[in-house]
């Protein structure tokens, strides 16, 4: 019998018309589809002992013709951060929990897809995707009752937090529950007076919503801190363990690329403008100089960073936090 011999060549050509007849017939593999997703809106850091999640209600769009200033201002201000369109400014809505170690305690809530759309109205998606349940919260704390910040409270009328006690300065409980107040309202504004008034119901009705005058720890490591202005009773609230310390401020500034450097520029959504604009201005001195971390309602998410007074000397810059993983 004679055996041929195989050489590297004929291997080689053996091999790329098997390849060719292969390519030939295989059928073609499609692209992947894509996810139209993004990842779970949480984000957490530590104050001392204390773990903040950071919960993401949603986004949207802006005009700035809300904003109180001089346009061409606004849009050189706007395109320094690259928002071309005045009329269309990213914005975003998110809240805070804060476990102390005996309580879960949850600072503003979102719009409870009861206002703004339905890009907004995720807090409860996310609060559960971070690790928690809505029974397990033991206080809600408001920085006042916007529709953004204390629509998710209730759903269909009954209290989406069942074990909570919620709490908000009572100047600003007075005003948005006043049915004196609202029926002498514009119209665009009275969805804000339904929400605040059909949130605080349930709470009512179980004995669960209690305004406070004062300004004292309300658990151990969070008290109020007055910012006047926005609303009647506008509070933020700090939080301070092991030395360190977190100011959630509500609503102090609502569209970053414009009230950091400019912060006399106001919004039609703060009821006393002037004074806003006067409380804004002497808090930003003071975070400025005591490097205080920030936990911002609306600033890009999740709104925790710093502010620092800019290289310009007018105005100020928003510091983002550095992502980092926690313990």
């Amino acid at each position: 019998m004679k055996i041929s011999t195989i050489t590297s060549r004929s291997v080689l050509a053996v091999s790329l018309a098997f390849a060719g007849t292969f390519a030939a017939v295989a059928p073609a593999q499609a692209a992947a589809p894509m996810q139209h997703k993004q990842v779970p809106g949480y984000y957490r850091a530590m104050i001392g002992d204390y773990e903040v999640t950071a919960l993401h209600d949603g986004g949207g769009n802006v005009d700035t013709k809300i904003l109180h200033g001089d346009p061409a201002l606004i849009e050189s201000l706007l395109a320094r951060s690259f928002e071309n369109d005045p009329k269309s400014v990213a914005a975003t809505v998110q809240a805070y929990l804060v476990n102390t170690g005996s309580k879960l305690v949850l600072i503003d809530t979102g719009a409870g897809g009861h206002w703004g759309g339905p890009t907004l109205g995720k807090l409860m998606q996310n609060l559960k995707a971070s690790g928690y349940k809505p029974e397990q919260v033991d206080l809600v704390l408001l920085t006042h009752l916007h529709a953004d910040h204390a629509g998710g409270i209730y759903q269909n009328g009954k209290r989406v937090f069942p074990n909570a006690t919620v709490m908000m300065k009572k100047a600003d409980a007075d005003f948005w529950l006043s049915k004196e107040i609202t029926a002498k309202a514009p119209e665009d504004a009275k969805i804000f007076f339904k929400v605040a008034q059909d949130a605080a119901a349930p709470y009512i009705a179980a004995g669960k919503w209690q305004p406070y005058e004062g300004m004292d720890e309300i658990v151990p490591g969070i008290a109020p801190y007055a910012i006047s202005g926005h609303t009647p009773g506008h509070t933020g609230y700090m939080i301070s363990s092991k030395g360190q310390s977190l100011l959630v401020w509500g609503d102090v500034a609502h569209v970053t690329a414009v009230q950091m450097p400019h912060p006399e520029i106001g919004i039609d959504y703060d009821s006393d403008g002037a004074t806003a604009i006067k409380t804004r201005a002497a808090l930003l001195v003071k975070l400025a100089a005591d490097n205080t971390m920030i936990a911002a309602a609306h600033m890009p998410f999740p709104g925790l960073g710093r502010v620092r007074k800019a290289d310009t000397g007018v105005g100020y810059d928003w510091v983002p936090t550095t992502f980092l993983n926690v313990k």
